[in-house]
């Protein structure tokens, strides 16, 4: 205890009142930027995933990263409506479960993994139609395995002329695929005996476009399914199919020839401009229309006849891609971006959604069936399943959902 000559010194009042004001301060300071710092935190963390109140991510841009545990939750090779050429670890592919492995990383934000159970109970009492060509039935068979996984109950028929449908009975959910090449009605053309416009230019044989008629496979389409997802591009350049010389592409409108013959690329341009206000005014009230961009091809050394291969196991550097794509290179694979080009022209102005898959898709040339593809000459054209196309899915499925959230 103190004695009374040891007892300590008073504070000046007027410094101890300072510093307890000091104090008071830091303390309010602290408080007022933790709670700003939590916010920018959860405003970052929020603006991951779009929302109608958030800045929407692009989903189309990023990078893939390989995630060696990485197993996602969706469908495996036993799915039977996988067609045989595209079904890599039936084939034997030497990566083919290696390509899942890889995941894509938009730039910054993450790809919600598929749902398939609340993409059924969302979309319950609804009809998916893919209409076009067989890269269009590549993501119909991805997206039918995510949902059969979980849903087995299933009806198989051909609604509305499609080449196969399935309904899933407990939510009386549909999905169809309608096979169409170039979208508009096509058919072998050979020259009139007594003559015509086409033959007095020297033309003998080649194929007939409708560019104002839609194919038969999928007139129906609009005024039947809620959703429709469209694609076209392979077969406009395809001198397998369509050779210049000895059977062109012959095209009509109005049941007439198009005098002077134009190029494909006009013709495509026609074809779409024509198909698009089809549907717009063909479409049942609330329906959703989207257009998925080109699917790349990955042949290097030729193309698919000239000895054209794609034996990468792993995905394409950026300056590998931009070597294979650029326009400016002009080489085997430019059709995907000379097709999109087309594809933005056309569609501004409608109402359909674009489902941009082609950057995302350009890196990888390790995902095709290559020689497991069971044909004479390496598949660099369609895909892997399980492959690249569920990425494609999740792109759909967000979409659907943003627009579903919008209406």
């Amino acid at each position: 205890m103190a004695t009374k000559d040891q007892q300590p010194k008073k504070l000046p009042l007027f410094p101890l009142l300072s510093l307890l004001c000091f104090a008071s301060i830091f303390l309010a300071l602290s408080l007022s930027l933790s709670k700003r710092a939590s916010i920018s935190n959860e405003t970052i963390h929020f603006r991951s995933t779009p929302t109608l109140t958030s800045t929407p991510c692009n989903y189309s841009h990023g990078s893939w990263i390989y995630d060696p545990n990485w197993i996602p939750n969706k469908y495996d090779s036993t799915c039977k409506e996988i067609f045989k050429g595209w079904n890599c670890i039936a084939g034997n592919k030497s990566n083919a479960k290696d390509i899942i492995k890889w995941r894509w990383k938009p730039n910054g934000c993450d790809l919600p993994p598929f749902d398939p159970v609340r993409f059924l109970q969302t979309f319950r009492d609804t009809s998916i139609g893919f209409v076009g060509d067989s890269l269009n039935r590549n993501m119909f068979v991805s997206l039918f395995c995510s949902l059969k996984r979980v849903s087995s109950d299933v009806k198989k028929w051909r609604p509305a002329g499609a080449d196969r449908g399935f309904t899933f009975l407990l939510y009386n959910l549909t999905i169809a695929y309608h096979r169409t090449n170039l979208l508009a009605r096509y058919g072998r053309w050979s020259a009139n005996a007594n003559g015509g416009e086409l033959e007095s230019l020297g033309y003998k044989e080649g194929y007939r476009v409708d560019v104002d008629i839609p194919e038969g496979t999928w007139a129906d389409a609009p005024s039947f399914h809620d959703v429709l997802i469209f694609n076209t591009g392979h077969w406009w350049w395809a001198p397998s199919k369509f050779d210049p010389v000895k059977s062109p592409m012959l095209f009509f409108e109005k049941n007439q020839p198009l005098i002077p013959p134009v190029l494909p690329a006009v013709g495509l341009d026609k074809v779409l401009k024509h198909m698009i206000l089809f549907v717009e005014r063909r479409m049942r009230p609330g329906g959703i229309k989207l257009f998925r961009t080109q699917s790349p091809r990955h042949f290097e050394g030729g193309d698919w006849d000239q000895g054209g291969s794609c034996p990468r196991l792993q995905p394409l550097s950026p300056e590998k891609v931009e070597e294979l794509f650029s326009l400016k290179n002009n080489g085997t694979n430019v059709e995907s971006r000379l097709v999109n080009q087309h594809l933005f022209k056309a569609l501004k102005g409608s109402t359909f959604h674009v489902l941009d898959v082609t950057h995302l898709s350009e890196f990888r040339a390790d995902a095709h069936p290559a020689t497991a593809g069971g044909k004479k000459h390496d598949d660099c054209m369609h895909w892997c399943l399980p492959g690249i196309t569920d990425i494609w899915n999740d792109f759909f499925i967000m979409h659907l959902n943003s627009i579903k959230a919008r209406n």
